[in-house]
């Protein structure tokens, strides 16, 4: 959808919503405008700031990075405006103001939840880009909070939950269009270069190094970690599988009404280059619900050689059809003959390598979702309830592919069963005084 389109209909459809009567003070009741604190701004965190604003009576009031050339691309964002945001480098200081409703978080995985917790357990909204925990423990407990403070939202970051054609799939997949929906596949792709060898160098002067490790055991600077390739690092990141096979997997879940596993095996490893990355660059992960359904997941982050003609998407697969999707809002159903039932286009360009937005313009329906949601007149496509399973099978096929076994998972909620050593990566070690607590 068209951007501009997108947000004049949008404003269109929220400008009466008010507590107060519309009739005194229209769409710019006071009641009506949700302000919001954004933390991490390097790359998603400032396209979250920018569209956020797009967004009928919200505002953006703080800004929360650790490093200044991060600070200073999201304030670009507001360069014309008249009202800037307030910068708070410390997200612990910046959860205990009082004049803002929720907390947009794109910062390192390993801050997902720690500062989701922040936020909750001081009554404000959140919004966290997958995945919502470096780790189980982490997502069980927004999980907990959800239950714990049930005035607070979260919201993860699963856009296509929200994008109207895929809401549309995945009920024509549930009123049986395929038949019994017996095996899901995704994939992702990409070219990533080597990341070298890190050398130790000081800390530069605009970067607080100790409060972007945060809740993670310290670890000593390198020049090739901040910013982007901790992901890589398991000591700060989650790997490809959860840094974009999330996406598709969680669609898969979705569309096949499942819930937690019950077998989870992975193979793969770093092929493509020696270097520093720890996580693998290709990965392999097949995710079993029982004895009747399965999904599997392709990761090649090094070799952008397409599947299906696209660098990512998922096909769900029955026994009388199967339902196709190329990595946007599109899809089609085909019978089990092959013959087309139907198609809808895709309404913008696959972006699935871009590191910033991999679903462009029609991230806005997620955004939107969370605003309305929090305003009482939708309810979240994503809860951190439902995030949660979908991101545990993206960090069970890490543990497999970390501790080379195929692991038994308690259907009930996914935990490993009869293995300690796996089950010993369910939670993590924390900086000394920096653990998540509800």
């Amino acid at each position: 959808m068209n951007r501009r389109k997108f947000i004049k209909s949008s404003s269109l459809a929220t400008a009466g919503i008010t507590i107060l009567p519309f009739s005194i003070f229209g769409k710019n009741a006071p009641s009506n405008k949700i302000t919001v604190a954004v933390m991490g701004l390097n790359g998603r965190g400032t396209y979250l700031a920018e569209n956020f604003t797009k967004i009928n009576n919200v505002e953006v009031a703080y800004l929360c990075d650790v490093e200044d050339a991060a600070i200073a691309k999201g304030l670009k964002v507001f360069a014309n405006t008249s009202k800037k945001p307030i910068i708070e480098k410390d997200v612990r200081k910046l959860v205990a103001k009082k004049d803002f409703d929720a907390l947009i978080i794109a910062a390192p995985d390993h801050w997902h939840a720690p500062a989701a917790i922040l936020g909750v357990t001081h009554g404000k909204h959140v919004y966290v880009e997958k995945p919502c925990g470096h780790n189980p423990y982490e997502g069980e407990l927004l999980v907990e909070a959800m239950k714990k403070y049930p005035g607070q939202l979260i919201q993860m970051g699963s856009q296509r939950r929200s994008f109207p054609t895929l809401i549309e799939a995945a009920q024509q997949v549930k009123e049986g269009a395929i038949g019994n929906a017996y095996f899901g596949k995704a994939w992702y792709v990409n070219n990533r270069k080597t990341i070298g060898f890190g050398k130790k160098v000081p800390v530069p002067s605009t970067l607080d190094f100790d409060l972007w490790q945060g809740p993670a055991p310290r670890k000593e600077y390198l020049d090739n970690i901040v910013h982007y390739n901790w992901h890589w690092r398991w000591n700060w990141g989650t790997g490809e599988t959860c840094n974009n096979g999330t996406h598709e997997l969680d669609c898969c879940r979705w569309f096949m009404g499942l819930d937690f596993p019950t077998r989870v095996n992975a193979a793969g490893g770093r092929y493509a280059y020696k270097d520093d990355w720890e996580t693998p660059d290709t990965l392999n992960v097949s995710v079993e619900f029982g004895p009747e359904k399965m999904i599997s997941w392709e990761g090649r982050s090094c070799n952008k050689y397409n599947v299906e003609g696209a660098s990512r998407g998922f096909i769900i697969y029955g026994d009388k059809g199967t339902l196709i999707n190329l990595g946007n809002d599109d899809y089609k159903i085909v019978d089990a003959d092959n013959k087309l039932i139907k198609e809808v286009k895709a309404s913008g360009g696959n972006t699935g390598a871009n590191t910033v937005s991999a679903s462009g313009d029609l991230d806005m329906y997620h955004f939107e979702n969370f605003i309305q949601s929090i305003k009482g007149e939708a309810k979240l496509t994503a809860p951190v309830s439902e995030g949660h399973k979908s991101v545990l099978m993206c960090h069970l096929a890490n543990i497999a592919y970390r501790t080379g076994k195929q692991l038994s998972c308690n259907p009930a909620n996914g935990h490993i069963l009869n293995d300690e050593a796996a089950m010993a990566y369910w939670r993590r070690q924390y900086e000394k005084g920096w653990e998540p607590v509800l």
